[in-house]
């Protein structure tokens, strides 16, 4: 322990074995304490130096030459009569011996301040003085020398009295250092070499420039062959006009430039739109009706439509009426999927032999797709709709709009929005791309959109359309279908000739029914692909001869065990189920209902059902209740727990439809008298028991129909929607129209035996 003099230094670290000159005024004292300070605050652990000159400065101050000796921590202070600071010092000295680890620190510091020694470019001179010292301490408080290392770094440094947490600091000081340096040397020789690239550019573009005007292809020959495609590309003169204003731009700038790509890229996209080219159609009602007769089975409202548009289209031709611009179809095609929605766009184009382009929406969520990028931005490009037009190259083309009730919305914008415009025959026929910025007509524009379900069409868009909606087929038509189309195009895909395999119309109903429950075709399309795969296998196994007669067993073989059945008659056999009719976007559907109850006190509904149907189950158990006594039901029946359940519980099911059928399902369970197995019913049902119209009739009656029921109780209000049902399907069932639940009881309920005529619980 000895006293020293403090002496204090702002900003500064002096560490061991450095040599500074100070001007301070130190007396006769041969050692002193250095000690750092900051903002007003004295370090813990200085550093012990010896005076080793003492200089006078002109003007009569003193300087002093300091070399640091070792680290001192300070103790107790006191001051003399002069006023100076002395401190006691516990010295510390660094050990002269180093452990393994220690030297492995000592090792990897060596490395590392050598690399950084290397990036920085250092003459030897640096790295021989790091070689040069021997001693662990000393070694780590070179560190001290750095210029990047910040005060409090330095500082930290110093107050590490132990050697090896001394040399582990100042370790991970230089390897952030160097990590920094290497980071910039990158930096640096990326800029080199893209400032490089870019002269190496420069140098050969005007090599080519040169060499493009030796040749005569200079900016000047551009420019004439772009006038030259201007001036035969048939532009409306709004359009010729932007054109030559954006050619006029390119001239002046030249294309050394750096926005004459953009303006070459978007007079390209101008000349690729077909502006004065159009389809020579065809306008031939009797071809259209034999065409889309050929290629499809059925859908006659959506072939009456087209025959309609192309009789009034020659009629307005052959009479010289004016074409008119807000007279354009857009016919939207509503139904589930495989029933041919999407098919139909290609038979009308050729019926009326324009160019066909299909366009999916299916997930489209960025409006540009529609209207297009602004050329502002990098990698802008056209809407679909103008890219369609490039595609067709003509201006008149069949444009299918794909799935248009899947369009999403984020916050790209609403896609559905800007098709409000394109699918408006009164206001297309000015439609402006965000690209072009030019109008475009598109009131030639023969537009058809496709759509599974009409709820998530978005109204507005919505009603621009005329809707044709495709409803399932029937057992007949699925055979129609498969026999002329479905069944050669599987057998071709499979490698079998005509003469080799052959398959009945009975055998083709037991597919359908029993292997199929689709409003389409397609399953029925995919097991008749299954049935000739494995019929190829057996010939070419040499298992079979040709001609091939596919029967119920090789159905069985190749498709399994039977995979729906027929099963109302088991399953409305006990009082409690009941049988509706449903629909969704994959067609009708029958959906049975079944009621229980048990002691206790509640109402339970199951199977997955919406609100709406929920309500629909109260709503039918307090009109049951309501009629209680004209059913001979006693009021104690309805004090238990009542549990409602509609099977298929992974499925949801909403709406009110099945009013009287859950009703139904109540009034059998508690009267004890069974629903008749031959009857399906639907219809929403109120409080006072009024039976209110539903929609879905054609797709709620195939699907009895195919279930193999044979009575269908319907709304009154719903008579006329008969028309719209297959005459073969309304001569197979009898329709029943009722106005009130008493007549559904009174029809679908069996008989009451006279020892059932009172229920009690």
């Amino acid at each position: 322990m000895s006293k020293l003099l403090l002496v204090p230094l702002d900003g500064i670290v002096v560490f061991p074995h450095m040599n500074v000159t100070l001007t301070v005024d130190v007396g006769d004292e041969q050692r002193v304490l250095l000690v750092p300070k900051h903002d007003g605050e004295y370090a813990a652990v200085g550093t012990v130096a010896r005076v080793t000159d003492r200089v006078k400065l002109p003007g009569g101050a003193t300087a002093v030459a300091i070399e640091g000796l070792h680290r001192g921590v300070a103790g107790a202070a006191e001051t003399d009569p002069q006023g100076r600071l002395f401190v006691e010092v516990e010295d510390h000295p660094d050990p002269t011996r180093a452990d393994e680890g220690t030297r492995e620190l000592e090792t990897e510091y060596r490395a590392v301040v050598e690399e950084i020694l290397e990036l920085r470019g250092d003459d030897g001179r640096v790295q021989s003085f790091i070689r040069s010292i021997s001693e662990p301490g000393a070694l780590a408080d070179t560190s001290g020398y750095s210029p990047d290392l910040s005060f409090e770094q330095k500082l930290q440094l110093l107050e590490t009295v132990d050697v090896a947490e001394r040399l582990e600091l100042a370790l991970a000081l230089q390897r952030e250092r160097l990590s920094t340096m290497q980071i910039r040397q990158r930096i640096r020789e990326d800029v080199n070499a893209g400032m490089e690239e870019q002269q190496r550019e420069f140098l050969l573009r005007r090599q080519m420039d040169s060499i493009r005007k030796e040749l005569g292809e200079d900016d000047a020959s551009v420019v004439d062959e772009y006038r030259t495609k201007i001036a035969e590309a048939g532009m409306p003169e709004a359009v010729r006009e932007q054109a030559d204003k954006e050619l006029a731009r390119f001239e002046r700038m030249g294309e050394s430039s750096p926005e004459s790509q953009m303006i070459r890229s978007y007079l390209d996209w101008l000349l690729a739109v077909p502006w004065g080219v159009r389809s020579d159609e065809v306008l031939d009602p009797e071809r259209t009706r034999e065409v889309l007769d050929a290629d499809h089975a059925g859908l006659e409202d959506v072939k009456n439509r087209i025959v309609e548009y192309i009789a009034v289209a020659k009629l307005r031709k052959e009479r010289g009426v004016e074409p008119d611009k807000r007279a354009g179809a857009i016919l939207t095609l509503i139904g589930p999927p495989g029933t041919g929605k999407t098919s139909i766009g290609e038979s009308v184009a050729k019926a009326l032999n324009r160019e066909f382009v299909r366009m999916s929406l299916g997930g489209v969520r960025d409006e540009a797709e529609i209207r297009g990028h602004r050329r502002t931005y990098i990698g802008a490009l056209p809407g679909r709709i103008v890219r369609a037009l490039r595609d067709a190259k003509t201006m008149n083309p069949v444009i299918l709009l794909d799935e248009v009730d899947k369009v999403g919305a984020d916050w790209r914008g609403d896609p559905s929005a800007a098709l409000l415009e394109v699918l408006d025959p009164a206001q297309n026929s000015t439609f402006r791309d965000h690209y072009l910025d030019v109008e475009v007509d598109l009131s030639q524009v023969f537009f058809i959109a496709t759509a599974n379900m009409a709820e998530t069409i978005p109204g507005p868009l919505l009603d621009r359309m005329e809707v044709i909606r495709f409803d399932g087929y029937t057992t007949d038509e699925k055979v129609a279908i498969a026999r002329g189309y479905l069944w050669p195009r599987q057998r071709e895909r499979a490698g079998l000739r005509e003469d080799e395999v052959a398959i009945s119309d009975d055998v083709l109903e037991v597919v359908i029914s029993e292997y199929t429950r689709e409003a389409g075709v397609r399953q029925l399309e995919r097991e008749l692909g299954s049935i000739l795969r494995k019929t190829a296998t057996r010939i070419v196994t040499d298992t079979a001869e040709t001609a091939v007669e596919v029967d119920l067993d090789a159905v069985r073989d190749a498709l399994g065990r039977q995979k729906f059945f027929r099963e109302a008659a088991e399953r409305t056999a006990v009082p409690g189920v009941a049988m509706g009719l449903a629909v969704n976007m994959a067609g009708g559907d029958v959906l049975f209902v079944e009621a229980t109850s048990a002691p206790g006190e509640g109402f339970v509904l199951t199977g997955q059902l919406g609100d709406v149907m929920k309500e629909s189950a109260q709503i039918a158990l307090s009109a049951v209740r309501s009629r209680a006594d004209e059913l001979g039901i006693e009021q104690e029946a309805f004090e238990r727990k009542f549990h409602v359940h509609v099977p298929a519980g992974a499925i949801p099911k909403d709406g009110p439809s099945a009013g009287i059928t859950m009703a139904t399902a109540l009034s059998s369970l508690l009267t004890g008298r069974p629903v008749k197995h031959t009857v399906g019913m639907t219809g929403e049902l109120t409080l006072q028991g009024r039976v209110l119209p539903i929609g879905g009739l054609k797709q709620k009656v195939l699907a009895a129909h195919a279930a193999g029921l044979t009575d269908v109780v319907i709304p009154e209000r719903n008579r006329g929607d008969l028309d719209d049902v297959p005459e073969h399907v309304r001569e197979e069932l009898t329709f029943h129209p009722v106005m009130s639940l008493d007549e559904v009881l009174d029809f679908a309920l069996e008989p009451t035996p006279s020892s059932q005529r009172h229920v009690s619980f």
